[in-house]
C-alpha cells in the first residue's frame, strides 16, 4: 500500500476546516497532519510536520495567501491547492495564484455546491498534485516564452472552416497562457475546455484576452464560432461545437458530470468528432485523470489531426498518457512548440 498522503489545510475560517478534515478523513490514503487558521500558524507546522499538500484560502487575516504563495514557492516549494470563495476578487486571487506556482483551485464549500462533489474533487486533486514535484516544475513553466505566429494569408481560406479543440486540466492555465498566447490574430476558432470552477472560468477568459491577439471570451449558449475568437467553456457547464448550415456554434448545457468533470473535454472532443471531422484539430494538454482520451480517438477516428503535450512538459502527465496509450494522438509535442505544430497540421 502506498504511505499516506500527509495534507495540511491553511483556512480562516472553522467551519472550513472541519469540512474539509471530516471529508478528507474518510479517505484511507490521505491523512490531515494539521490545520491552520493563518499563514504564521502554517509556517510552523509545514517545518514541523512536512506536509506533502497544502490546501490554501487566499483571503486571510494577517497575511494574506497570496503573499504565503510567493514565500512559500521561494523558500519551501510544495503542491499548493487554492481554496477560494466564488467572488470576483476570489476569482482573480485564484488566477494570479495558479501564476505563482499553486497547481490546483477548488471553491469554498457553498449552498449551492454541495460538500459531497466538492469532497470528491479536492480528493482527486490531492492525489494528483502530491505527486508533482513542485522544484522541478515551476523553472519549466517559466522558460515557456510565446511567440506570436502567423498564417500565411494564402492559407487562410483553407482555415476557414477550421476549428480547434482542446483540453486541460492540473497545470492548464499555465499552458493554455503559452499556446493561446502565441495563437495569431487570424487563427481558426478555438474552443476551450479546463477544468475549473464555475466564476473562475470568467477571470481567466477576462486574463487570457487581455494577453492573446485573438479574442478570448467565456461561452455563451450560442456563440459563432470564427476565425480569430476563442471560447472558454463556463465552469460547471458542458460545451458542445453545433452546426447550422456552414455556420458552426457552441451550445451550453448541464448534464451529468463526465470524467468527474463538468465542462468535461470528452463531451467536446466527440462533439467537434461529430460536427467537424476532418476540419478539427484536437490538442490534450496537461491534466489529471483520463478526461479527453476518448474524446481525442472520436477524432482521431473522425479524420481530425491530434496532437498531446509531451510528458516533461507537462505538470501532471495523466490526460496526454491516457490519450496515448489508446492510439488517439497523432503527435506527442513539447509545450513551447504545440502552437507552431497545431498551425502547420490544420492548414
Amino acid at each position: 500500500m502506498n504511505k499516506h498522503i500527509k495534507v495540511l489545510i491553511v483556512d480562516d475560517s472553522a467551519i472550513v476546516r472541519k469540512i474539509f478534515t471530516e471529508e478528507l478523513s474518510k479517505e484511507k490514503d490521505i491523512e490531515i497532519v494539521g490545520t491552520a487558521p493563518d499563514p504564521y500558524i502554517a509556517r510552523d507546522k509545514i517545518i514541523r510536520l512536512k506536509p506533502d499538500v497544502i490546501t490554501l484560502d487566499i483571503e486571510m487575516p494577517r497575511m494574506d495567501g497570496l503573499t504565503f504563495l510567493k514565500k512559500l514557492m521561494r523558500y519551501y516549494p510544495l503542491p499548493v491547492i487554492i481554496v477560494s470563495s466564488l467572488s470576483r476578487t476570489g476569482s482573480n486571487l485564484a488566477l494570479e495564484a495558479l501564476c505563482i506556482g499553486a497547481l490546483e483551485v477548488i471553491s469554498k464549500p457553498t449552498v449551492s455546491y454541495s460538500v459531497g462533489d466538492l469532497s470528491v474533487q479536492l480528493v482527486d486533486k490531492i492525489r494528483a498534485v502530491s505527486r508533482v514535484n513542485v522544484k522541478a516544475n515551476r523553472p519549466k513553466g517559466l522558460e515557456v516564452t510565446s511567440r506570436k505566429l502567423a498564417i500565411p494569408s494564402h492559407a487562410l481560406a483553407a482555415t476557414t472552416n477550421k476549428i480547434i479543440a482542446i483540453g486541460a486540466s492540473t497545470g492548464g492555465t499555465e499552458a493554455l497562457k503559452s499556446v493561446l498566447t502565441a495563437m495569431p490574430a487570424n487563427a481558426p476558432g478555438i474552443l476551450v475546455v479546463q477544468h475549473m470552477p464555475a466564476k473562475f472560468t470568467t477571470s481567466f477568459a477576462e486574463r487570457l484576452d487581455s494577453l492573446c491577439s485573438v479574442t478570448v471570451k467565456e461561452a455563451e449558449d450560442g456563440d459563432i464560432v470564427t476565425n480569430g475568437k476563442i471560447l472558454i467553456a463556463p465552469g460547471n457547464y458542458h460545451m458542445l461545437l453545433k452546426r447550422s448550415g456552414a455556420r458552426y456554434y457552441v451550445q451550453i448545457k448541464k448534464g451529468p458530470l463526465v470524467n468527474h468533470q463538468r465542462p468535461s473535454a470528452d463531451v467536446l472532443f466527440k462533439s467537434v468528432a461529430d460536427y467537424a471531422g476532418p476540419n478539427a484539430l484536437g490538442i490534450i494538454l496537461t491534466g489529471m485523470g483520463s478526461d479527453g482520451a476518448d474524446g481525442m480517438l472520436s477524432l482521431k477516428q473522425a479524420g481530425a489531426r491530434t496532437i498531446a503535450q509531451d510528458k516533461n512538459s507537462c505538470v501532471v502527465f495523466g490526460m496526454p498518457k491516457e490519450a496515448i496509450k489508446i492510439g488517439a494522438v497523432e503527435k506527442v509535442v513539447s509545450l513551447q512548440n504545440i502552437t507552431e505544430t497545431a498551425l502547420k497540421m490544420i492548414q
